[in-house]
C-alpha cells in the first residue's frame, strides 16, 4: 500500500501552515474564512477560530483522510447568480471539502461530521449563527455523512483545532474579539480549482 502523500510546500504556504522542520512538532494550516483543506498527513493539524461562521470537520477512519471548511454564509441569495458561487458560501465549501477528501481517497459513505461555530454573539444582529448551524446539520443530513458530534450556537467565539489524519478534534471557548469579524481582504488561492455537485 502507498504512503498517503505529503501536503506540498506551495499548498502549505497558501493555506497559512506553519512548521519546525526537524522537531516532529505538527505542520500548522489556518483554515481561513473562505477555504476548505483536505490531508492525509499524521503531522498536519488544522485550526481556526469561529465566531457566526461554522466549520465542519469531516475525516474518514478507514482511509484516515480528514478535512476542515470554514464559512461566512450558509448559501447565496435566491436572485444571486448560481453559475459563480461565492467561496465564502457553505454550499460551496461543503462540496468542495467532501472533493478534496474524495480525491484523497476518502469514501463518502464513511465519512464522519463534527461541526462547530456558528454563535449569535451580537444579540442585535440577525441570527447568523443559527442559520449556519441549521444549513450544517441539513447538509450532512441530506448527503449521508453521520455527524458525531457539535458544539454549535451560544454567543461564545471558538477556537478549533483538527488533526486530520486520526479525527481528534479540540475546540475551546475564546474571547469574542478573537472571534473574525470580516472576510480576509485578500482571498487565499485555492488548492483545488474545481467543484463536483453531487
Amino acid at each position: 500500500m502507498r504512503a498517503p502523500p505529503k501536503p506540498r510546500p506551495a499548498d502549505l504556504a497558501r493555506a497559512g501552515a506553519m512548521a519546525d522542520p526537524g522537531t516532529g512538532a505538527p505542520v500548522r494550516m489556518t483554515i481561513l474564512q473562505g477555504q476548505a483543506r483536505a490531508s492525509a498527513d499524521a503531522a498536519v493539524e488544522m485550526g481556526t477560530v469561529l465566531g457566526s461562521c461554522v466549520a465542519t470537520c469531516l475525516y474518514d477512519p478507514r482511509a484516515r483522510v480528514g478535512g476542515m471548511n470554514h464559512f461566512l454564509l450558509a448559501e447565496p441569495p435566491e436572485h444571486a447568480d448560481r453559475a459563480s458561487f461565492d467561496r465564502d458560501y457553505g454550499l460551496f465549501l461543503m462540496e468542495l471539502l467532501v472533493n478534496e477528501m474524495l480525491h484523497l481517497g476518502a469514501s463518502k459513505a464513511r465519512m464522519k461530521g463534527r461541526l462547530y461555530g456558528g454563535a449569535n454573539i451580537n444579540p442585535d444582529l440577525a441570527p447568523i449563527g443559527s442559520a449556519n448551524a441549521a444549513f450544517a446539520r441539513d447538509f450532512l443530513r441530506r448527503e449521508g455523512i453521520e455527524q458525531v458530534h457539535e458544539d454549535l450556537e451560544g454567543r461564545h467565539a471558538r477556537r478549533i483545532q483538527f488533526r486530520p489524519a486520526s479525527g481528534l478534534v479540540r475546540c475551546r471557548a475564546v474571547a469574542r474579539d478573537a472571534a473574525p469579524t470580516q472576510k480576509p481582504l485578500a482571498r487565499p488561492q485555492s488548492a483545488i480549482g474545481t467543484v463536483e455537485l453531487f
